[in-house]
């Protein structure tokens, strides 16, 4: 491919990768190496006959070589000479059990990346079409299903909601190779990439050169079975999305729904149920569990499947995500009746006016308790007191909700349970009530 058609595929990636949102910006993810190289040097390009779009690199230097600070410094006289704004974030990896070194280390990069790029602005990243072959054999190895095989997408969004665009996703390393050959850009070389200890470098360097050298347009074809790969889950995920809509409720699954699909459609539903909440994914093993316990389980039956972050349990014909929580929830003052409250587990009580409880009296002091389900409080519309236990056990609240609902006390006396009800004794038409938002 000539150094123009390079190009011509770069920006027509980029412009459909990005849409509207290009004129926000571009954050080019930088290490020095020569697939990072020319895609600065196409961005550069781009930006030069897109007047307007502003154009930054940001290098992570994550310590691991003995060279990182030498290649800092390549990224940083070369974004000089190409009078293009730099930054240089350095980050540090501490071990984990499970997790390999090459999962860390790009978690931080992203990390470090979304955290300075310019606000709104697209994160560039230079995965080519060699990159991704080795992504869907890597996933193979591992016995990865459809969407793990689908390997990376050409454009996605991180946690945060920034676009990242990977327009070099369809260019094969050979043709970035020959662009910086044929405009003498300088690069550094990474040691590591020659050492097959890793089972990337090891495909990289034993496997696909061979099936390269055996199989005409092998990369190519590859490519067309993945994109094949992401169109058949981006089907699957329209089909679970649908019953997903059908089976929430609230924040939870109605088990009765869920048990009214088939079995492959239940644990989609289940996954993509967990992926919106942000928890990994949980093994075929224990999604089995999962849905076993779920819908095989007596009325009155305690399911609670552990995964790594959290949980799995069942209420009431409800399938719940109960993450794991180490904060304690201890009493605390709410003298200011004007402002918003912060829990200690990132929760906020939000006062608002209208029919709750009046206002406190000069000589009461108000308080905010958890777990106190043992006191004693007559509720507007229901006959006579009862434990906060029995009222919210009656409203078919979850036993491990209970302890966290916050309370509201005047003195030692219970006003309000909030979100479920209020003490009828300290009624007011025109009074305050509590709400509670949900951490971000």
């Amino acid at each position: 491919m000539e150094s123009t058609g390079v190009f011509k595929q770069f920006a027509s990636a980029l412009e459909k990768q990005c849409g509207d949102r290009i004129g926000q910006g571009l954050t080019v993810a930088l290490s020095g190496g020569v697939d990072s190289v020319v895609l600065l040097h196409l961005c550069q390009q781009f930006s030069q006959l897109h007047t307007g779009i502003k154009l930054e690199a940001i290098y992570v230097n994550h310590g691991l070589s003995d060279n990182a600070d030498m290649w800092q410094q390549f990224c940083v006289e070369l974004c000089a000479h190409l009078n293009i704004p730099f930054q240089a974030v350095g980050v540090s990896i501490e071990a984990k059990t499970r997790t390999s070194l090459e999962a860390q280390a790009r978690d931080a990069r992203y990390s470090a990346l979304d955290r300075h790029a310019m606000i709104g602005s697209t994160l560039v990243l230079g995965q080519h079409a060699d990159d991704q072959v080795e992504t869907f054999f890597i996933r193979l190895k591992r016995g990865s299903g459809l969407q793990g095989l689908g390997a990376m997408h050409s454009s996605m969004r991180l946690n945060s909601g920034r676009h990242c665009a990977r327009p070099l996703i369809d260019v094969e390393r050979k043709d970035i190779e020959a662009f910086a050959q044929i405009f003498g850009l300088s690069h550094i070389e990474d040691e590591s990439n020659k050492s097959d200890e890793f089972d990337r470098n090891f495909l990289r360097n034993q496997v696909i050169p061979l099936l390269k050298s055996r199989f005409k347009g092998f990369v190519p074809s590859v490519l067309r079975s993945i994109s094949l790969l992401q169109a058949q889950q981006a089907l699957i995920d329209e089909i679970a999305q649908s019953d997903l809509a059908v089976c929430r409720r609230d924040k939870n699954i109605s088990v009765a729904d869920l048990a009214a699909l088939s079995e492959l459609r239940q644990s989609n539903v289940v996954r993509l149920w967990l992926s919106n909440k942000g928890v990994n994914m949980p093994s075929q093993k224990q999604l089995a569990q999962i849905l076993n316990q779920a819908l095989n389980a007596k009325e009155d039956a305690q399911v609670n499947v552990q995964l790594q972050a959290g949980s799995i349990k069942c209420y009431n014909g409800l399938m719940y995500w109960v993450a794991n929580t180490t904060v304690t929830l201890a009493e605390m003052p709410c003298a200011e009746l004007t402002s918003d409250v912060e829990l200690a587990d990132g929760r906020i009580l939000i006062l608002v006016e209208g029919k709750g409880v009046r206002r406190p009296l000069a000589d009461e002091r108000v308080t905010i308790r958890f777990g106190q389900l043992n006191e004693k409080i007559k509720p507007i519309g229901k006959p006579g007191r009862n434990t906060v236990k029995h009222w919210l056990k009656e409203g078919k609240v979850p036993s491990w909700e209970r302890s966290s609902i916050p309370m509201i006390y005047y003195n030692d006396a219970l006003v309000a349970v909030v979100g479920f009800f209020v003490n009828a004794e300290y009624m007011a038409p025109s009074g305050v009530l509590w709400q509670v938002k949900d951490a971000e």
